[in-house]
Formats: C-alpha cells, sequence, structure tokens
C-alpha cells in the first residue's frame, strides 16, 4: 500500500530532528526503502553520510506561502538555483499576485506589467499554485514543514498600524489599506462604504506614496479612472463623490516627507488640481539641510513642494476646484466625533517641532497647541503590519518575524538558533519598506540562505527519501474539502474578467466575489478531460 502524506510527513519531521545530531563532518540521516512495485519496507536503513555527499534523489520541495512579488520573485530564484526544485506557491485568495493587484493603483498600470513575468514563473512543470489556502486554517505551518523540505512565508503585512487616540473607531475613519483594497476589488473591502458625500473634505493621515495614491483616486477625475481597472462599485460611488479638498497630514517636515518625486510630481500633474503647501511649513533648520545633503531624493520631494507653495492655480472656496493641502508639523490628538457621536467629524491636531541629536533623525515632539481640521472621511496611512500565525515566532515590537537573512529564528532574543528549512522573506522578514523591486533584492538574500543550509546540510531534511511535497498537500486539502485553485483556475478567472472590461472599455473588471471565481474555477475544472 502507498504511503499516505502524513506517514511521509512523519518520515521527514524524524529526518529533520535527526539530521540536527552533528558529528564532526558526518550527518546521520534516514533512509527508507521500497519494493520495486511502490510497497513499502516497514523498517529504517541507516546509513552516514558526509555533509558534502549529501544528495536528495527527487529534487528540493519548497512550499511559499503567499503569491505577491517576494513570493514570486524567491519561488523564481529557487528554481534557477536548484534545477530540479518543485515549488508550490499558497495563497489564502483565489487570484495571485497579492499587492500588483490589490495594491497597486488603477492608475498606474505600468507596474502591474511584471505579473507577466510571476506568471511565466507559474506556468513552469516545477511550480504549482494553490489558491483559496489558507495558511493557519486549512492548513497549519507544522503540517507545511513535514510536507516539504524548506518553507518560505511570504504572506507580507495584511494588518494596520493604530494611532492609538480617541475617536480611531468612529464610523469614516478607515485604514488606507482597507481604502486602497476597495477601489481594487480585493474581496475582503468590497463592503467598505466610504463616506464621500457628508463633508467635501477629506484628511489623510500620512504622506507616503500609499497616501498618495488615495488623496490621487479620491481627486483624480472620473473620467480618467473608467479607462483603468478600477472595481465598478469604487467608481460609481466617486462618481457621486463631493469631495473636492484632501489635507494630507505629516508629524514632521517636507524635508521628511515620506513620498517619493516621482509619485509627488503624477499628482501635482493632474490636470486642474490646485496643490497647496504653507510658506511656513517651508523653512529650514540647519539640520534640515544637512539631512538633504546626505538624500537627493529628499531634496528633489522638497524642491518640488517648494514649487506647489509658489503655484498660482486658484485654491478650493466650495465652488467645485479640487485641491490637495499639505499640512506639515502635525501630530493627531484625536479624530472628532459629530454631535451624536456617531461618525467622524474632524481631526485635532497637534503642532510639532523637530529634535533630536546630530546625525540621527529628527522626531516629532508635540508643542501643546492644537487646530482642528473638519472633514467626513478620515485615512489612516501610518503603516502595515503583519500577523503572527500559531507555531511562528513573531516580533509584535517590530511587526515582523525575528531572521537573519531571512532564516527563521526561534526566539526574539539576540543569539537565538534557526528553526531549519523555515524562511521568511518580503514584509514579514524586513517591515512594509520598499518598493515592488526591493523584494528582487530580498529575495536574493534568502535564497541565497536556502542554499548556503541546503549545501551545508543545515536544511535537517535531506535524507534519500523525498518529502510528500504537492501530491501530499493536495491529499490533505481535499481531504478538509478545500477548493483549490490551480493557476490554471486563475486564467479562465482572469479571462472573464478581461471579457467583462472589454464590455466597458477598461482592461478588466475585476471579479470581487470569492464565489464567483470558485465557481468559475470549478466549470473549468469540469471541462477538463
Amino acid at each position: 500500500m502507498a504511503r499516505t502524506w502524513r506517514a511521509r510527513a512523519m518520515q521527514v519531521q524524524m529526518a529533520r530532528a535527526l539530521t540536527t545530531c552533528l558529528f564532526g563532518a558526518r550527518v546521520f540521516a534516514p533512509r527508507n526503502s521500497f519494493t520495486a512495485t511502490g510497497g513499502e519496507v516497514l523498517s529504517w536503513n541507516w546509513r552516514s553520510l558526509s555533509t558534502s555527499a549529501l544528495q536528495h534523489t527527487g529534487g528540493l520541495q519548497v512550499c511559499v506561502v503567499g503569491s505577491g512579488p517576494a513570493g514570486f520573485y524567491t519561488a523564481e530564484k529557487v528554481l534557477k538555483r536548484f534545477e530540479r526544485a518543485k515549488v508550490d506557491i499558497l495563497d489564502r485568495l483565489p487570484t495571485p499576485f497579492g499587492l500588483v493587484r490589490s495594491g497597486v493603483a488603477p492608475d498606474h498600470p505600468e507596474t502591474k506589467v511584471v505579473t507577466n513575468q510571476f506568471s511565466r514563473v507559474a506556468v513552469s512543470d516545477r511550480c504549482s499554485y494553490f489558491g483559496n489556502v489558507t495558511l493557519g486554517t486549512d492548513v497549519s505551518l507544522e503540517e507545511l514543514r513535514m510536507l516539504y523540505d524548506v518553507v518560505v512565508l511570504a504572506y507580507g503585512a495584511e494588518s494596520d498600524r493604530k494611532l492609538g487616540v480617541p475617536g480611531e473607531e468612529l464610523v469614516g475613519v478607515h485604514a488606507a489599506r482597507e481604502f486602497v483594497w476597495w477601489y481594487n476589488g480585493h474581496p475582503d473591502q468590497v463592503n467598505l462604504q466610504p463616506d464621500l458625500q457628508s463633508s467635501d473634505t477629506a484628511v489623510v493621515l500620512g504622506q507616503g506614496n500609499v497616501a498618495l495614491d488615495c488623496a490621487r483616486i479620491l481627486l483624480r477625475s472620473t473620467e480618467e479612472l473608467a479607462t483603468t481597472d478600477i472595481a465598478e462599485h469604487a467608481l460609481v460611488q466617486l462618481r457621486e463623490s463631493r469631495i473636492r479638498r484632501v489635507v494630507l497630514v505629516g508629524r514632521r517636515g517636507p524635508v521628511q516627507a515620506a513620498c517619493t518625486a516621482k509619485e509627488l510630481r503624477e499628482i501635482m500633474g493632474i490636470k486642474g488640481l490646485s496643490v497647496k503647501v504653507r510658506a511656513c511649513d517651508l523653512a529650514l533648520s540647519p539640520a534640515d539641510l544637512e539631512e538633504m545633503k546626505a538624500s537627493r531624493s529628499h531634496k528633489r520631494v522638497y524642491e518640488l513642494l517648494v514649487k506647489a507653495a509658489g503655484s498660482k492655480l486658484p485654491v478650493h472656496n466650495g465652488s467645485g476646484g479640487r485641491e490637495l493641502l499639505f499640512v506639515f508639523y502635525r501630530n493627531p490628538a484625536e479624530i472628532l466625533s459629530s454631535d451624536d457621536g456617531a461618525r467622524v467629524a474632524g481631526v485635532k491636531l497637534e503642532k510639532t517641532v523637530l529634535q533630536g541629536e546630530k546625525d540621527k533623525p529628527q522626531r516629532a515632539v508635540g508643542t501643546g497647541e492644537f487646530e482642528e481640521v473638519s472633514c467626513g472621511l478620515v485615512l489612516k496611512s501610518i503603516g502595515y503590519k503583519s500577523i503572527p500565525i500559531p507555531g511562528l515566532t513573531f516580533d509584535h515590537r517590530q511587526g515582523l518575524v525575528p531572521n537573519s537573512k531571512g532564516r527563521v529564528l526561534r526566539s526574539v532574543e539576540e543569539g537565538s538558533s534557526f528553526v531549519a528549512g523555515l524562511f521568511v522573506v518580503g514584509w514579514l522578514k524586513r517591515g512594509p519598506t520598499g518598493i515592488i523591486g526591493t523584494n528582487l533584492i530580498d529575495a536574493d538574500e534568502t535564497v541565497e540562505s536556502i542554499v548556503e543550509d541546503w549545501t551545508s546540510g543545515g536544511l535537517g531534511s535531506q535524507s534519500s527519501s523525498c518529502p510528500p511535497g504537492s501530491r501530499g498537500l493536495q491529499e490533505l486539502l481535499e481531504e478538509r474539502c478545500i477548493s483549490i485553485v490551480t493557476f490554471d483556475d486563475w486564467l479562465k478567472i482572469h479571462s472573464a474578467e478581461v471579457a467583462l472590461g472589454s464590455e466597458k472599455g477598461k482592461p478588466q473588471e475585476k471579479i470581487i466575489c470569492r464565489e464567483e471565481m470558485l465557481s468559475i474555477a470549478k466549470q473549468v475544472s469540469s471541462q477538463t478531460p
């Protein structure tokens, strides 16, 4: 009788434990014997192998959890570095590509071209996509570690940092991530219903690229957005929006603004939009000048803001013109409620000044002076946060998995040992920073660690018996009645989206209902011989 995935997984787990016992340059590893017909011999055969001579007869079995840029770059590099490796990519959504699909703004189609590269990886005969599979619910981390030689966690950051101020939970206050997912058609946020009607002003707390994305979507004409892949439900509500003024609030000054010159230049180029900066906020301290000397990017952003301050475009006065106002040196102290206490009515801001020692980042310190800004919508763009899962060490202070060059550590304590065969990449590894391309460099480092551990015997599973890998995972998920979405299934979903979009003059119309996606995948499966 052929072994089940559980029997295979248990043997791999035993092998991983045994191969951690090193005696000089030798590793003791189990070797299973099989009959010619594939039947199992119940006894174990043991042999002593030198570390340099370790071979994996079936090829490295790798599971990547998360199908965003970090996950796909990792899969691509593993396939290149290991000629016989097999990579399975898991994602909790039926759709792949992570933040490229749900995070990149709809008016940035050029950024999404990277999905073509990822698709070439996914269609490799050594790569499989397991969509609609949730780590921690459908399959545990420990089960994956028993099924694969290597598990790489690349599921990113799907939660948000908190302001920690009164009124943060009022109706009308949302994380920028939620708003971005809403207009991008993410299944988790299709029912968000941001208030675009009660006021002509929205406040965005934060001044990074995500904050600019939110402001741009609120202020760009819907005629322009209608030719993008923005979700239809968002386009309908934006067409009826009363918002004509967006206030971008930053704790520090223009030199420390987190946005890039490219993003700032784009929003300044929106036809009919007045971009304003208060002249008093542009004054520079000696410390600011030193920061600009050390960073060309900060200097370019500052110069663009100076240009905006000198703009002669009319300021929003309620007549229908649109305005983006940068407000610096302000820290949110409270979200103000309406008279009935039911929803947001404004934001109370504390004025700040910058302090800091020489050659160290300046920090914002409150002055005790306050001002208020009335609004009907508040978007918090103060940072994403990763979510811990059972069985995984997590650094709650930094919001990431403690690691050394991608190797997951057993604890947050300095000098902690590694967890054999477990790696991390992307935002979960370094925190929510950087652009899509940053993940390429990040994946390089993690895959290099995998190569080093493979070469040295540090993976702890290099026996002559392969772990179950894809077959074991598929068997497990089928036992649990999980509807797996393959990459072929995804291509059919994508074809349906393109067809829907062509009817509206859009590149695609994203299907936002998970059940509808699964239905399309099931229809495809039933037609396959």
